[in-house]
């Protein structure tokens, strides 16, 4: 991972915190809050500048994202009741608006991210194709295929990873069906179609453990007959659209991934799929396969994780947006406000949690790659 790359990551991932953190500012100022400090990076100031309104806007040295100070809205902080202009002196619905303008500011932003992309790039076709993207160097596609190759035919038979007719065409079954023998495949490298052949091989799938209960076909279980191609990742198309059309699939976006997310959820309960936390090192790792893939992808991978970001932000969790906006229900519904205390209590073993957590997968992570 070069220097630009990991420069470019970190500025990524800061600028999603920094349009977090500036929905909440906006709205604050909006509501007659008074906002204490608006930081671009953590750590002391380099460079500082005060506003007329008093607050305090700072460039710091780490540049992980960014944080507002909100007065009365820090942890145990002391506010005095007749303090018109502190967070818990505002009226509820003010508060749920400031809380929800965070995520709701990343939502925002997608549209923003998806639109530009939609009027420069176009739209993707719903057609989708298995692009080559980690060959077994034990295997004769090793030699005959590279990253990046766009599979288009086996024998003259077309594969979809999604086709016209929304079905897939499952590789494993059209490899079995040639067993041993050569296959005949039509691909694409760099927009050039080809015609290249590649002995199959039979593969043990040592260590390999396959799940009865996700679908996948029985020849496609144990060991079989493979091209030896280990991962394969989604290529499509692109149509040129007017601005409108633009515009209306911008704002589907959001939409969109948010209900493919929970549908994934919905599959993880039904226990068709396996749940993956991703922590920091894989997230960079994502992050520096999209810088390389060019701007149209990590354009893509800047509008997924500005929803994802929204999306577990809402979750009503202490020590997040949503576990604020969870209380401030319980304030809405039953018109009076919760313990102070209490909440105070719950959200500091909600970060504790969720820092425990994170330092947990960051190790994990770090391990599986030492």
């Amino acid at each position: 991972m070069d220097a630009l790359t990991i420069v470019g990551g970190i500025l990524g991932l800061g600028l999603l915190i920094v349009v977090h953190e500036a929905g909440h500012f906006v709205v604050a100022r909006l509501c007659g809050m008074r906002v204490e400090r608006f930081s671009i990076g953590f750590g002391p100031g380099l460079l500082r500048w005060r506003s007329k309104g008093g607050t305090l806007f700072q460039l710091a040295p780490i540049p992980f994202g960014g944080f507002v100070e909100i007065k009365g809205m820090a942890i145990a902080e002391d506010v005095d009741p007749d303090d018109t202009a502190a967070y818990p002196n505002r009226p509820v619905w003010q508060r749920i608006a400031t809380i929800f303008a965070g995520p709701g500011t990343n939502y925002l932003f997608a549209i923003v991210l998806a639109f530009l992309l939609f009027t420069t790039s176009g739209v993707r076709e719903g057609t989708l194709y298995y692009g080559v993207d980690k060959l077994n160097k034990d295997f004769d596609a090793a030699t005959k295929l590279q990253p990046g190759d766009r599979l288009l035919a086996i024998n003259g038979t077309p594969i979809f990873l999604k086709g016209p007719d929304g079905k897939r065409t499952e590789l494993c079954v059209a490899t079995a069906a040639i067993g041993d023998g050569v296959a005949r495949l039509s691909i694409a490298r760099g927009g050039k179609p080809m015609e290249v052949e590649v002995k199959t091989k039979y593969d043990e799938m040592k260590g390999v453990k396959d799940d009865p209960n996700d679908g996948t076909p029985k020849v496609c279980r144990g060991p079989r007959w493979r091209l030896g191609i280990d991962n394969w990742q989604e290529q499509y198309d692109r149509v040129d659209v007017g601005v409108f059309t633009a515009a209306g699939h911008a704002v589907w976006y959001p939409i969109q991934q948010t209900r493919d997310y929970f549908s994934g959820i919905y599959q993880v309960i039904k226990g068709k799929e396996k749940a993956e936390v991703t922590g920091p090192v894989k997230m960079g790792g994502f992050i520096k396969k999209a810088i390389e893939a060019g701007w149209v992808t990590a354009l893509q991978l800047m509008m997924l994780l500005n929803v994802l970001l929204a999306i577990m932000n809402l979750f009503p969790l202490p020590g997040l947006d949503g576990g604020r906006l969870a209380f401030l229900g319980y304030e809405l519904v039953t018109r009076r406000r919760a313990n102070p205390k209490v909440e105070t209590t719950v959200h500091m073993v909600g970060i504790l949690i969720l820092m425990v957590i994170l330092v947990m997968v960051t190790v994990k992570e770090c391990r599986a790659i030492l």
